[in-house]
């Protein structure tokens, strides 16, 4: 171990010498207006749908700063709170995996990230459900991340099926108390998941409400030595589930305060249960990094304290760039960085360089937003899916004639394609996922061309379209509309810009475009003050018609495309229980075993990079 970190710290300290960024190729943060940190009695650092993104964004100056950097930024504000006698506790609320080349792109997945992690101490940390989705991941998270977060890990209400025994254990203890470093405050701990349904076979989501009813559970929250609960969880702040477990510890103990830490939306939010109970969410990909701090609570050591009437609830959401780490420590870029963030810096640089993730496929001549162009718009990804990429790449050669309606859900791609070269890294970062193409042949027409109002939600229908099924806006939809706002008027040639949130350019008002959060309550949550952007719905799939009968004039000139009797219905294997239900509710009978694969072994991710190398030269 000794001779690892001789090593990393010397590649650390070659890497980046003279930068201020610890990834070489990273943007360099800008400087900008921040609020300060809310310091209370009790601190936490909180992250959550991480995704792979342990490098930062290293083409948006405000995200540049890597996990490394976040393992320094934690050090420095545990010597603050050490130095002042409060307290730092770090919560992660799962979704680490997926996303991104760092993680998707080693054999086995996660081959480098898993090492990676491991290097930030965290006290609190729970599964989301993309560790679910595969046995093998799943797996990886019991064999693997767990006993790296011994202790920590919590899994309130997730089973397994241990790979040798094929016994059904907990992934990780359901609950843990403890007390802090310097207060002795007393807390209980738990670790939950939304009542998801889409894991593998190996695993067992039991329903939150069921496991509040619980023996272990009820036992638990009835210990009155507890200053805090502390509820991690990969579940919505204002959801079912918090809500119960909410109103199951108010039945028991009705005073004492709880802290909710939730995740799986990708926005910033904080949310008030009751006077002495709040919940925090902190973003996406590694954009934000969440603080949050109580004052007030009482206290179990030596110098006992009692808890305040009304505890005080503060929270933060920080701009995860060296720029934001170094005013908040009051630091620079000699004094900030620890030996260790060096290493783990120092091991994601190695780690891309073992990747090839800088290898270029090509380079996009424009950029092309998820969110942040209307559908359709000449600047929206989905756009340029649905007229050039799938109508180019999606064909069975024995059925290249056959008209083919082609459906690929939004939320099947997670990020942004900027401007320069699209690289192995950016495959990953835009679609990660390996599914593949599955679909039904000669279907009329008639029915398969109603499939994308129903799928979206446009007409009245008996089932429910799920959450992931659609891109997810880093902002709540409830306020997006009115409160991140970018006029189009001001900015007309949309498609041409660079990174419109968040480049070096000012405005007016000298503020560079970012979040500007408007969460449950209020507008003064983000560290670093931006001009507003404005992000757009989109729907939660699209379609492109392919081989159509071509209709021509007398003088043999193309007027057009006409309807075909039947269509080869393609799409995303993801995608296929909810093409099979709409099919269903249009009065057909079409069932698992009228489908077959399309394309096979071509992933989402191989026909974006496979037309990228063949249409964008750099």
């Amino acid at each position: 171990m000794i001779i690892r970190f001789q090593y990393w710290r010397l590649l650390g300290l070659f890497l980046t010498r003279g930068s201020h960024c610890s990834q070489p190729s990273a943007a360099e943060p800008v400087s900008a207006p921040l609020r300060e940190l809310p310091w209370g009695q009790l601190n936490f650092l909180h992250t959550t749908d991480t995704h792979g993104w342990h490098a930062g964004h290293l083409l948006e100056q405000s995200y540049s700063g890597d996990w490394g950097d976040y393992i320094s930024f934690a050090e420095r504000l545990h010597e603050k709170a050490d130095k002042e006698g409060i307290d730092l506790l770090l919560i992660d609320t799962g979704d680490r995996i997926e996303g991104n080349g760092l993680y998707d792109a080693s054999d086995p997945k996660g081959k480098y990230t898993q090492d990676i992690v491991r290097e930030q101490h965290i006290d609190v940390i729970c599964s989301g459900n993309h560790e679910l989705y595969k046995k093998s991941s799943s797996d990886n998270e019991y064999l693997s991340t767990v006993p790296n977060f011994k202790g920590n890990y919590l899994a309130s209400n997730l089973d397994i099926f241990d790979p040798d025994s094929g016994e059904r254990v907990p992934l990780a203890p359901r609950f843990k108390k403890f007390t802090t470093k310097n207060q002795a405050i007393r807390i209980l701990a738990f670790g939950f998941l939304f009542d998801f349904t889409g894991n593998a076979n190996n695993t067992i989501v039991e329903a939150v409400e069921k496991t509040v009813q619980q023996k272990w559970f009820l036992e638990a929250i009835h210990d009155r030595d507890v200053d805090l609960f502390i509820v991690a969880g990969h579940v919505l702040l204002d959801s079912p589930e918090f809500n119960a477990i909410f109103k199951a510890i108010r039945q028991v103990q009705w005073d004492t305060p709880i802290q909710f830490f939730g995740g799986h939306t990708h926005i910033r939010d904080y949310i008030k249960y009751d006077a002495k109970s709040y919940g925090l969410e902190s973003g996406r990909y590694m954009e934000t990094v969440g603080f949050m701090s109580i004052s007030g609570l009482s206290t179990g050591g030596k110098a006992k304290t009692q808890r305040l009437a009304a505890p005080r609830f503060a929270r933060r959401y920080i701009d995860n760039n060296l720029y934001s780490y170094y005013q908040h420590t009051s630091l620079n870029e000699t004094t900030f960085p620890t030996p260790h963030g060096r290493d783990v810096s120092a091991m994601i640089a190695s780690a891309r360089k073992d990747l090839k993730l800088d290898h270029a496929f090509g380079c996009a001549p424009k950029n092309l937003w998820t969110n942040r162009a209307p559908f359709p718009h000449e600047s929206s990804i989905f756009t340029w899916l649905q007229e050039q990429v799938l109508p180019d790449m999606i064909t069975e050669p024995d059925r290249k004639d056959v008209p083919r309606l082609v459906f690929v859900n939004t939320g099947g791609i997670r990020f942004d394609i900027f401007k320069g070269p699209f690289t192995i890294d950016t495959t990953y970062t835009v679609s990660p996922f390996t599914s593949g193409f599955r679909y039904i042949n000669d279907v009329p027409y008639a029915v398969a061309k109603r499939l994308s109002r129903i799928l979206n939600q446009e007409v009245p229908q008996l089932f429910d379209i799920p959450f992931d099924l659609a891109a997810r806006m880093p902002v709540s939809e409830m306020t997006q509309s009115a409160t991140h706002t970018f006029d189009q008027q001001d900015h007309p040639s949309l498609a041409n810009q660079n990174q419109i949130p968040l480049t070096a350019r000012e405005n007016k008002d000298n503020l560079t475009p970012g979040y500007t959060t408007h969460d449950h309550l209020g507008a003064d949550g983000d560290d670093t003050i931006h001009s507003p952007i404005k992000f757009y719905r989109v729907p939660n799939v699209f379609e492109t018609r392919t081989a159509f009968p071509t209709v021509y004039s007398s003088r043999s000139e193309k007027q057009g495309e006409k309807d075909p009797e039947t269509v080869d219905l393609v799409y995303i294997d993801f995608i296929e229980r909810y093409i099979l239900l709409a099919l269903k509710f249009l009065g057909t009978g079409y069932e698992e075993g009228d489908t077959e694969v399309y394309m096979e072994g071509m992933s989402l991710t191989d026909i974006i990079s496979g037309w990228v190398e063949g249409n964008w030269p750099c």
